[in-house]
């Protein structure tokens, strides 16, 4: 099962609404099950840089199953993941990366953010993803 175009923009309007909330500016990019970009926004004057990571964090989410902030937690020197972030062309492993689940709790999709931080980037990431349950 996948994430729909509908849900997408849902996450996204949900996610932007937080961020509006907190004061703040992101890029969120949505994916579907298979990490294929679904919906995107950019909030004016949000960080260009911060494009590329958004889109990778919801990837990386989906990849492993489990939030971009679990996985840097493993990558950390002497953990079991170390180095992760160099593999599938580039992870981003800290927070604001978590997985979208339908009402019956299977994976249909990602949502990633970027633009402040990691702590309000997962804030918002978590606000998105909630729209959908």
């Amino acid at each position: 099962m996948n994430i729909t175009l509908k849900q997408a923009e849902a996450v996204i309007a949900a996610a932007k609404a937080k961020a509006t909330e907190i004061k703040t500016l992101m890029n969120i990019a949505v994916v579907d099950a298979g990490t294929n970009l679904i919906a995107f926004a950019h909030m004016d004057d949000a960080w260009l840089g911060s494009i590329d990571i958004a889109q990778k964090k919801a990837r990386t989410a989906r990849y492993f199953n489990m939030p971009t902030g679990e996985i840097g937690k493993l990558s950390q020197p002497g953990g079991s993941l170390y180095n992760i972030e160099h593999s599938n062309g580039g992870l981003i492993t800290f927070p604001g990366g978590v997985l979208i689940r339908n009402a019956k709790n299977e994976i249909i999709g990602a949502v990633g953010v970027s633009g402040d931080s990691v702590e309000n980037d997962h804030l918002v990431a978590q606000a998105g993803a909630d729209a959908i349950k």
